[in-house]
């Protein structure tokens, strides 16, 4: 059966379509020209004097017809918050039979913890339609025929701080119940240098946030490729971090990759956002196998790929997982596929995080646990490989 993917962004030049309303698309992406109402938000997770009333404005994209009955949108951003400054991503979807999903909420966010607590957004499910943290999930049985986006820009009274968004993109997908037909590796010998940073390390490191280092493979995940690229943090964006920790940056990116609703630091469009703050493009796709990620591997470029499997289902993991985040950085020899695992064996080392996996098993690990989820995370003047089918294109 098909595996439908198709994957849409709108960037400063085709923010000028789509509909307007109180915002402009001048100065490198999208902003607040003339707010067009106010809102009151009583941030659900904070204390009432951390709300209040804020500004808007709001952006919505033309309707997008991705040519199959998606069953789940998940929409991400890269954008920049200033002080006193958050967004708002909503999808809504329309089905064959014309009944619209209405706006569903997909993230509060903004950089940083100070304004407001960034979260997902819960009880939104109904017959129609469901939200599951960061994606917007509809039956099988009756499937979105297009979608819109909305982001809301939202800013203090009286201040000239805006938001400024550089992204915004949707991935809509429809995928069958079986595994993608194996394929061998088509490049093998190559990996990428990228460096390895063990989630273990952090162990107990900063609970508010998901618990600690043992469930922050998703921010560990994105500070290795972060890593590789020569970004991330300064020391004084991290001088909040206890001077006697490792890899203090890690600690950094999951507070700032922390979903406050969700309780836990694994939300795909928080961790991508995270990664755009510091001049990366950055979003969260589907691939539809093994084959569509080698070609970003022969392009240079790591990725991290979504997974979940027993213990038995993944020779050398040494663990389980219902849901784990890792970094693939190449192909061996034999086609097999090497990752940076941050969950280290279940060893707080960054010297075991460098594995490598049974091709197979780690693309029935991802593909079965996520349909393929992928974070593609680069330099803006690093090109991205052609789509392998250029007429579903998933990046």
């Amino acid at each position: 059966m098909t595996r439908h993917v198709a994957f849409r962004s709108w960037s400063p030049g085709s923010f000028k379509g789509g509909a307007h309303d109180g915002t402009s698309a001048e100065g490198g992406g999208l902003r607040i020209a003339t707010p067009s109402r106010t809102r009151e938000y009583d941030d659900p997770h904070r204390p009432a004097e951390r709300a209040g009333r804020f500004e808007e404005a709001a952006w919505t994209s033309p309707e997008v017809t991705p040519g199959f009955g998606a069953t789940e949108v998940i929409a991400s951003w890269n954008a920049s918050t200033p002080p006193g400054t958050w967004l708002e991503v909503a999808v809504c979807a329309r089905l064959a039979d014309g009944t619209d999903t209405g706006w569903r909420v997909l993230g509060r966010w903004a950089e940083t913890d100070s304004d407001i607590a960034p979260t997902s957004v819960g009880d939104q499910d109904d017959a129609v339609a469901a939200v599951a943290v960061d994606t917007l999930r509809l039956s099988p049985e009756r499937p979105a025929l297009s979608y819109r986006v909305r982001v809301t820009l939202l800013r203090r009274p009286r201040t000239p701080a805006t938001p400024v968004v550089r992204l915004l993109a949707a991935t809509a997908s429809a995928l069958p119940p079986d595994l993608p037909a194996a394929v061998p590796g088509a490049f093998p010998g190559t990996v990428i240098d990228v460096p390895s940073y063990s989630q273990q390390v952090h162990r107990g490191e900063y609970p508010e946030f998901d618990s600690g280092g043992q469930s922050w493979c998703s921010p560990t995940s994105v500070s290795m490729v972060l890593g590789h690229w020569g970004r991330g943090p300064a020391p004084a964006d991290y001088a909040w971090v206890d001077e006697g920790l490792k890899d203090r940056f890690v600690d950094h990116a999951a507070r700032h990759c922390f979903d406050h609703l969700y309780q836990g630091a694994g939300n795909w469009a928080f961790n991508t956002a995270y990664a755009a703050r510091f001049g990366m493009r950055a979003f969260v796709t589907r691939l539809r196998g093994l084959d569509e990620a080698e070609l970003f591997v022969a392009a240079g470029i790591p990725l991290v790929l979504s997974v979940a499997f027993a213990e038995d289902e993944l020779d050398g993991a040494g663990y389980d997982t219902q849901g784990h985040l890792l970094v693939l950085v190449g192909i061996d020899e034999h086609g097999d596929v090497v990752c940076n695992d941050p969950a280290s064996h279940g060893e707080a080392s960054n010297d075991k995080v460098r594995t490598t996996y049974d091709r197979a098993q780690l693309e029935r690990a991802w593909i079965r646990a996520s349909g393929g989820v992928t974070y593609v995370i680069h330099p803006p003047d690093v090109a991205l490989p052609a789509p392998r089918v250029p007429e579903e294109p998933n990046w």
